[in-house]
């Protein structure tokens, strides 16, 4: 419903998209260190070249797909078409268009961008490239429409799931894609035998950094308006981010006796991601209990299932974003209220079902998506070329044979 335009909430929004723009090149760094040193550049480029690739397709066609029209509650339609029809006196609400169309791009950009983190150290950039061009238009656009658009198959007008700033459209989805993606691909050369090392613990902790204060865009930021919701959001985001950080610490203490930086790193994510589709519907005290919980089910998929079904989920995405993401879409139907937001149903904690079990089924259906459009995406890019690098380019690094590039020139130590 379109209201007069409030220069505070369209300054807020900016900000909030400038805000999630930082968190791409942010996780380039997260990933870059996570990896090996022959493989830095790499993972960066994987997530910088998305920065190109995502906008122009979110100008030409993504935005359209995502937010103008509903074709069957799947996806929108090509009314905007190169953002056609739309002028600086467009409204979103109390925000200008644009700014709606900017903010939503951001999110465009970082979820395809966690995938790579799965398959990294052993796939083309090629093929890298070619694949994400298909799944943003096979699986991020429907899915964005299904959740969020006017409509959607998932949201308020559909089944009544609530996601408010990405679990299922951002992080179920990445890390369910990034998860078949590497299966597919099989795993690195010597995984079994091989210790691999994180390479660059500073960069880690710069990626978690820039991750957790752009994250604040990403969350307050939407509830599209400078309100008290938003700033209920940036709150919640804090409390649950702790509580992941302070968790995974714990387990580290109990397990090793010595709490690791990398450690405090990934529960800040698990945090993050677990919070993200609860921030705008759950009591504040919920975040703490949402963040502490995150941590140990993360840390047990990614330390012992991992292990034991022996998946090369390189860097944790689908352990971090696919379990951080599930988690926190069940949380927000255990606690979800509308004293906090009237769009929101009665959580199971209240007493109430019905929401509950519209987030298992919006989650579920997320993952048939996720899992169907990957093997589309994975089929169409097979059409233009092989997935995986030869291994004599996977032995010498991915930062030599993709890009030609060497991170460190003047190291000369083993890897």
């Amino acid at each position: 419903m379109e209201s007069a335009f409030n220069a505070g909430d369209n300054a807020f929004i900016l900000v909030s998209a400038l805000l999630v723009f930082i968190m791409t090149p942010g996780l380039g760094f997260f990933y870059g260190g996570l990896g090996r040193r022959k493989n830095v550049v790499n993972n960066l480029m994987a997530s910088f070249f998305i920065l190109g690739a995502g906008m122009i397709m979110w100008a030409v066609i993504g935005y359209s797909l995502a937010f103008t029209g509903n074709t069957l509650g799947i996806v929108g339609s090509l009314d905007n078409f190169f953002l056609m029809s739309i002028t600086k006196d467009s409204l979103s609400g109390s925000i200008s268009e644009y700014t709606f169309v900017g903010f939503q791009m951001m999110f465009a950009l970082i979820t395809p961008a966690i995938i790579t983190g799965a398959v990294s150290g052993r796939m083309k950039f090629s093929a890298l490239f070619i694949f994400i061009v298909f799944w943003s238009l096979i699986v991020y656009y429907p899915l964005a429409h299904m959740v969020w658009g006017s409509g959607g198959l998932l949201g308020a007008d559909g089944l009544g799931s609530l996601d408010f700033a990405g679990g299922n459209v951002v992080h179920i989805s990445s890390g369910v894609s990034g998860l078949v993606l590497c299966l597919i691909l099989g795993k690195r050369q010597g995984y079994d035998v091989t210790s691999y090392r994180i390479h660059n613990v500073p960069f880690v902790a710069l990626g978690a950094a820039l991750l957790w204060f752009g994250w604040y865009g990403f969350n307050a930021g939407s509830a599209l308006a400078a309100d008290g919701l938003a700033a209920h959001a940036f709150l919640t985001t804090s409390f649950a981010t702790a509580g992941g950080l302070l968790s995974w610490i714990f387990i580290d203490i109990l397990r090793k006796r010595k709490p690791s930086l990398i450690s405090a790193c990934t529960g800040i994510v698990a945090g993050l991601v677990a919070i993200t589709p609860a921030a705008g519907f759950v009591p504040v005290w919920s975040s703490i209990i949402i963040g502490f919980t995150a941590g140990p089910i993360c840390y047990y998929v990614i330390v012992f299932v991992k292990k034991s079904l022996k998946f090369d989920d390189a860097l944790d995405a689908f352990g971090c974003h696919g379990i951080g993401g599930i988690w926190g879409g069940l949380m927000t139907g255990l606690f979800a209220s509308p004293a906090v937001n009237a769009a929101a149903g009665n959580g199971l904690f209240f007493g109430e079902f019905k929401q509950f079990g519209a987030q298992i089924a919006a989650i579920l259906i997320t993952i048939a998506i996720a899992i169907v459009g990957t093997l589309i995406c994975v089929a169409l890019t097979r059409l233009f070329t092989s997935l995986r690098v030869e291994k004599r380019d996977e032995l010498i690094g991915l930062d030599l044979s993709q890009h030609g590039e060497n991170a460190y020139p003047s190291f000369t130590g083993l890897d």
